[in-house]
């Protein structure tokens, strides 16, 4: 009987200091919580810093559209006992892009969480876009001097550079441009990005 008492009374201290031990706590958490400042921030800021708006820009020439072409180009000289023809086929590869080091100042600025980005123009990022080791004579008949080839080459040329730098190859490799700079700004976190250009 007085081994019950005794574990009766020992569970009885032992309820009374389990519940002295969690008010004890429990005020002194409500304390110190009273006495603290809690703030909210919004972590839905975007900031875009210097060092990664320069690592964009040293990426330099970015091509988007490459069109390939070949022109049949040819002059005849008319003589007064014969007539001369020079026919010859010209390859050319046109790339259409942008060079980032050609950007205007802010062309990368945040405003309401979105990053806005002003590219340059699309241009040739190579002018020399006939590739004169595949050029072919087609048909020749007489002389030709150097002269006489090179003003052949300078027709070929235009007729390449009319027949693609033209505005729907523009606009196509813009499309492509907007495309990639925006997957390249959401793999860097920014997740809304308007792309745009300068005027052609």
């Amino acid at each position: 009987m007085r081994w019950l008492r005794l574990k009766r009374r020992i569970m009885t201290f032992l309820l009374i200091l389990i519940s002295v031990v969690v008010i004890v706590a429990v005020a002194y958490i409500i304390f110190s919580v009273k006495d603290s400042n809690i703030e909210v921030t919004d972590s839905t800021t975007v900031e875009i810093t210097p060092s990664q708006i320069e690592s964009i820009r040293a990426i330099g020439e970015w091509e988007f559209l490459t069109v390939n072409d070949e022109e049949l180009v040819d002059t005849i000289d008319k003589g007064f006992f014969r007539d001369k023809e020079l026919i010859r086929i010209y390859y050319g590869t046109l790339r259409f892009g942008i060079d980032l080091r050609r950007t205007a100042p802010q062309w990368i600025e945040v405003k309401d969480s979105v990053v806005n980005v002003l590219l340059p123009k699309i241009i040739l990022l190579d002018r020399d876009f006939i590739d004169e080791t595949r050029t072919k004579p087609f048909f020749e008949s007489g002389t030709w001097t150097s002269t006489d080839r090179e003003m052949l080459y300078k027709k070929a040329y235009r007729q390449m550079y009319d027949r693609c730098y033209t505005l729907s190859n523009i606009r196509t490799a813009e499309d492509n441009a907007k495309r990639e700079f925006t997957r390249l700004l959401n793999s860097m976190g920014f997740k809304n990005v308007i792309v745009s250009f300068e005027q052609q």
